[in-house]
This record gives C-alpha cells, sequence and structure tokens, in this order.
C-alpha cells in the first residue's frame, strides 16, 4: 500500500506512525479481501488545534477529536448493515486512492492513557478505523456500527491488539 505521511507537530516523532499506519491499513484492506498494493492513503498527523478546524470546518465542531477520515470516492450502502460497495481498482495501473485521515496527537495519547491502553494499540484501531471509513464503513445506525465494528475487533485481533470494545 502506498501511504504518503505528512507530520505536522513534532510530538509524533516518537511515535513510529510510518511502520503502524502500514501494518494496520494493510491488514484491513486483506480482511476485505483487497489487495494492498492497489491503494493508496494519505494521514495527516498533527496536533488537537490543527484537528480542532478540521472539525469544525468539515463536520461542525468545535472541538478537536482522534481522528477523521475523508473517503476519495462514496462507497457507502444505501442499506443499513449491509456491506459497502468495495473499489476495484485496475490491477496494472496506478495504486487507486481510497481518502485521507488525520490523527491529532493530544487526544489520541491522552484517550490511550485514560483506557489503560498503550499508544501504539490506539492508533492502530483509529487506522483501521479511518481506512474502513474511507472505504464506505459507517457507524451512524446500530446495523452499520456492528458491522464496522467487528470488522475492526477481528482486525486488530490479526495484529495482536485487544478488543477495543
Amino acid at each position: 500500500m502506498e501511504i504518503d505521511i505528512l507530520i505536522e507537530a513534532p510530538a509524533w516523532d516518537a511515535v513510529a506512525l510510518e511502520e503502524l499506519a502500514q501494518t494496520a491499513a494493510e491488514a484491513t484492506l486483506r480482511e476485505l479481501a483487497l489487495e494492498p498494493e492497489h491503494f493508496a492513503l494519505s494521514v495527516l498527523a498533527c496536533d488537537d488545534a490543527r484537528i480542532a478546524v478540521l472539525n469544525a470546518e468539515f463536520r461542525g465542531k468545535q472541538t478537536p477529536t482522534n481522528v477523521l477520515s475523508w473517503p476519495a470516492t462514496d462507497c457507502a450502502s444505501a442499506i443499513a448493515g449491509q456491506m459497502p460497495d468495495l473499489p476495484a481498482p485496475d490491477p496494472v495501473g496506478p495504486p487507486e486512492e481510497i481518502g485521507d485521515i488525520a490523527l491529532a496527537f493530544e487526544t489520541c495519547a491522552r484517550e490511550a492513557d485514560e483506557a489503560g491502553k498503550t499508544l501504539p494499540h490506539h492508533l492502530s484501531h483509529l487506522i483501521v478505523h479511518g481506512v474502513l471509513h474511507c472505504l464506505g464503513f459507517d457507524h451512524e445506525t446500530d446495523p452499520d456500527a456492528a458491522l464496522m465494528e467487528g470488522l475492526e475487533t477481528r482486525i486488530l485481533a490479526r495484529l495482536g491488539v485487544p478488543d477495543p470494545y
């Protein structure tokens, strides 16, 4: 998988984000029977101040959050709890861009600490979560949440990350 990471906040230097993002994103694609080498993703590693601006601009919420995602295409299913229409890239073409995710260091670190999780485990979960959003998964309804959370739990288990729920 081709992952472009832009690190805007120096706190991220203490984290092996490139490795975590690659491992979590590829595991997500493999769980969905998608070949990672055919896909691309952009990741913004920022701070709470930057993600608060993005959250306000794109979601109308004036607070920081842990992860935001912007799918490149709308793959969501019209039926709650059903699989999205997953992308089918050209195997000989360039990698298909699935979208962008942004992570806020302070919020992620605080949440991990409050939940008694390691930061790498929490970040792995948030990357899996963000990639699933980029692929059309959501958690707005109970059936959608059950589908998405079930996938997250299975993917994270394969990575040796405890069930986040």
